[in-house]
Formats: C-alpha cells, structure tokens, sequence
C-alpha cells in the first residue's frame, strides 16, 4: 500500500466570476504514475499550477507529505516547492548550452559541480540526449528540446513530477520515447508522476490511476483499468467514448 503524498480537499479556484475548479478532492500516492484526463480547456493546468504552488487556490486545501501549504509560510511553500517539478507542454529553452539548461535547478539549489556535472550527464542518458551537452539548445528539434526540459525537471531527483500535456506536440517517435522516459523514472528513482493530457491511448500505456476532469469537476477517479472497462460515472463513458458531452 503507498503512502499518501498530495492531497487537495474541496478546492476551488476562479477568476473575477469565471470558476474554472469546483470542490476537487484528490489524493496522490508516493510511487504512481496519475494521469487526469478531459477536454482542453477543462482547468487541467490550473489545478496543475496550485499542485505546484505557481497559483492559489480561491478556496480548499492543499497539503503535502501531510503539511498543509494553503496559507502556509514563504519557507515551507519554498521547501515543498524543493521537492516538485513541473513540465510545460511547450519547454522552455534558455539560450545557453543543453549542459546549462539541464543543470539550472542544481546550480539555483547550490549543488558542487562534481555533483552537477554527474547528475546532468546521468539525466541526458536517460533521455536519450548524451553527446549534445556542448550543443547550443536552441539548435535541438521540437522532440530534443522537449526530451531536454524532461531533464531538467527532473534532475535533481523530485518527489513529483507534474507533466502538464508534455507530448501534445511531438510526433508519434519522440511521445514514444517520452513515454519510456516516465516508465524508467518511476522504477529506477520511484518518482511520484502526474500527468494532464486528453490522449487516452496515452493513458491506456501508462497509468496506475486516473481522473476524469470535466467542466472544472473531478467526476471520478479509479484506476486506469476500471475507467476504461467500467466506469462509475456515465459522463467518463460518455468522455472516453468520444461523445461530445462538454
């Protein structure tokens, strides 16, 4: 049985009078590869940004490792935001070497260079980047530069991984290659993952469990195999049969 990581308790989260999240309760297991699943638009990145403390929520809590980070000190939201990582859809390269792109979260958290520079060649292996650490990033294809953020974000060894639709815009090879990527991870290192996306096919290779986020409600959670072949709700039906229903 794992343990609980994350946990978020009737969080909402709205714009002037636009509600995008409406009383999200979740829990998130050290070890899991979670996957929430809807349509764009639906608040996937928003409650993506309050995992990861970008954004806060208008109402709920959020705890982690069994703290509570609503309304928590600046200290406490910068040590739990230590132990989170978090990929865009689209990365982010900074114009500098992929070396100094994948080493920017352990030269900001103060790591000697032996360290950095075994931890960044390490990760580039994982990715399938080794042989590019003298290369200027902005050279990479879309798929390399993708592959390049994965491992920065998750150099320094996070106990979470948030992927916020991170293979939308790669071809079938690098979503492949991405996906053994988050495979490898969570065995080698046990990394708790999470990851927002509306590919089901996606969610079928990869997930232990999954949430169904619709019009800013989790209507159901369970696992990836009761999802597809009985689910509780008929909306999360309705969803994975493609039906128009949002």
């Amino acid at each position: 049985m794992h343990s609980e990581l994350m946990r978020v308790r009737d969080l909402g989260k709205s714009f002037g009078k636009r509600v995008v999240l409406k009383k999200i309760n979740l829990s998130i297991n050290e070890g899991e590869i979670f996957t929430l699943m809807g349509p764009s638009g639906v608040g996937k990145t928003t409650l993506f940004r309050i995992l990861n403390l970008l954004e806060e929520p208008s109402e709920g809590r959020l705890f982690f490792r069994g703290i509570e980070l609503t309304g928590c000190t600046i200290h406490e939201k910068i040590t739990a935001r230590r132990s989170m990582s978090m990929l865009f859809q689209t990365p982010c390269v900074l114009n500098t070497t992929v070396f100094n792109n994948v080493a920017y979260g352990l030269v900001i958290r103060k790591f000697d260079k032996k360290t950095i520079r075994e931890k960044v060649m390490n990760a580039l292996r994982i990715v399938g980047l080794e042989g590019t650490e003298g290369q200027k990033a902005c050279t990479l294809s879309g798929g390399e530069a993708q592959r390049m953020a994965f491992a920065r974000a998750m150099v320094y060894d996070p106990d979470i991984l948030l992927l916020d639709e991170p293979t939308s815009n790669l071809d079938p090879a690098n979503v492949a290659m991405i996906e053994e990527i988050i495979k490898l991870i969570r065995r080698e290192r046990g990394t708790t993952i999470v990851i927002a996306t509306h590919n089901i096919y996606q969610v079928k290779r990869i997930a232990d469990r999954v949430g169904i986020l619709l019009n800013g409600e989790l209507i159901e959670v369970n696992s990836m195999e009761r999802i597809f072949e009985v689910p509780e709700d008929a909306r999360t039906k309705a969803f994975i049969h493609g039906e128009m229903i949002y």
